[in-house]
């Protein structure tokens, strides 16, 4: 159940966080003005990324896999499930939570999708690097 509820909620804060990246690139290349649209996308993304790092973890330690490799260590076949991917999770979440404060303290509309851009795009990076898609689209 819980892994069904990650996987299904992946779905959710991946596409938050693509339109979220391409609408600030939008807004830097356009010269948007930044509006309450723009802060209600960002902080969404926000709290789905959030939300999915709390039943991640949850499904990390529950899982049958987590106790199999605490009894008999990683190996090569697990690597991706027990290291890369909770690693490079948490640190895309960590950008995203420091772009989210960051654009909170510039005034321009141009410093605040560049931050976006800047942030939540690297997260985006990281997410799509480490996503396990044999896992996920089976």
């Amino acid at each position: 159940m819980m892994k069904t509820v990650h996987s299904y909620w992946a779905y959710i804060a991946l596409a938050v966080l693509i339109f979220a990246v391409v609408n600030a690139v939008i807004g830097l290349v356009q010269k948007k003005e930044f509006t309450h649209k723009d802060f209600r996308l960002g902080l969404f993304t926000l709290i789905t990324a959030h939300i999915q790092l709390l039943i991640g973890l949850g499904w990390y330690f529950m899982s049958p896999w987590y106790k199999s490799m605490k009894a008999n260590g990683v190996d090569a076949t697990n690597r991706l499930l027990a290291i890369e991917h909770p690693i490079m999770m948490i640190l895309a979440i960590t950008l995203i939570t420091i772009g989210w404060s960051k654009h909170k303290k510039q005034v321009k509309s141009e410093s605040k999708f560049k931050t976006f851009t800047i942030f939540y795009g690297i997260a985006l990076l990281f997410v799509l690097s480490r996503i396990p898609w044999s896992n996920w689209l089976s």
